[in-house]
């Protein structure tokens, strides 16, 4: 399992993603799931969550089509068309495979991917592209996006996130999320990769890898246990009068 998440405000973009993988307790490795394609006029940010063997041939394929004149990642005119493309890619990948063999054999070749950039000449979006390769886009009622282990970092997302957000906010939320997923899962864990993207500069504003021990993660997550405590204190007592 991983987790992926990925927020649009009116600023940019802020997108992250956990390393682990694993096929049971035994058998844990750290993979990158954060595939940047950039170039001058554009730049697209690909998370991936499933199965290890589908999104690596998927984000494969798309670099490999790079230097080739068909339709590839950097001469699609917007980021509604290189969803598209990640969805057929995904779709040829699946289709690879015999499907029926593998959930006979307990195999689920699934993924799912997030997909967010701009290009120029249109705003900055944010897509979630299914396992069936179709998708949907983060409008202003819906934000941001989570796939893989994601239930245990939304509360805090749905409580601060707005389009209005700031960028370092969004992030800072981002990672409040991570680190409440991380000590509740054991399926997901460090290095997490973090991007943050400023509209209209076509290249990472910023990138990151948080470790374990980093001193930024490791003041957040005591500041963040402490403070709920501090506010779990500070609430009355239901009034029942026991």
């Amino acid at each position: 399992m991983t987790y992926c998440v990925a927020i649009k405000v009116d600023s940019g973009l802020v997108m992250a993603s956990d390393s682990r993988t694993n096929a049971g307790i035994d058998n844990i490795a750290t993979f990158r799931k954060m595939s940047i394609f950039s170039a001058q006029d554009r730049m697209i940010v690909l998370l991936s969550a499933g199965n290890l063997a589908t999104t690596q041939s998927v984000t494969t394929l798309l670099q490999q089509r790079l230097s080739r004149d068909t339709e590839n990642l950097n001469n699609v005119s917007s980021l509604y068309d290189a969803t598209c493309l990640v969805g057929q890619t995904l779709r040829e990948i699946m289709g690879r495979h015999n499907l029926r063999e593998g959930m006979d054999a307990g195999v689920d070749y699934s993924c799912s991917f997030l997909l967010g950039g701009q290009i120029q000449g249109e705003v900055h979006r944010l897509f979630n592209i299914y396992p069936q390769g179709n998708f949907i886009e983060a409008t202003d009622d819906s934000p941001y996006f989570q796939i893989g282990e994601f239930k245990y970092g939304k509360p805090i997302i749905d409580r601060v996130v707005r389009n209005d957000t700031g960028l370092m906010q969004a992030a800072k939320c981002v990672l409040v999320s991570f680190d409440s997923t991380i000590r509740s899962n054991l399926s997901v864990g460090l290095p997490v990769d973090i991007l943050l993207y400023h509209r209209n500069q076509y290249r990472p504003t910023l990138q990151h890898r948080f470790v374990e021990g980093d001193p930024y993660l490791v003041q957040l997550r005591e500041l963040w246990s402490q403070g709920l405590k501090n506010l779990f204190l500070s609430i009355p007592d239901p009034p029942w009068g026991l």
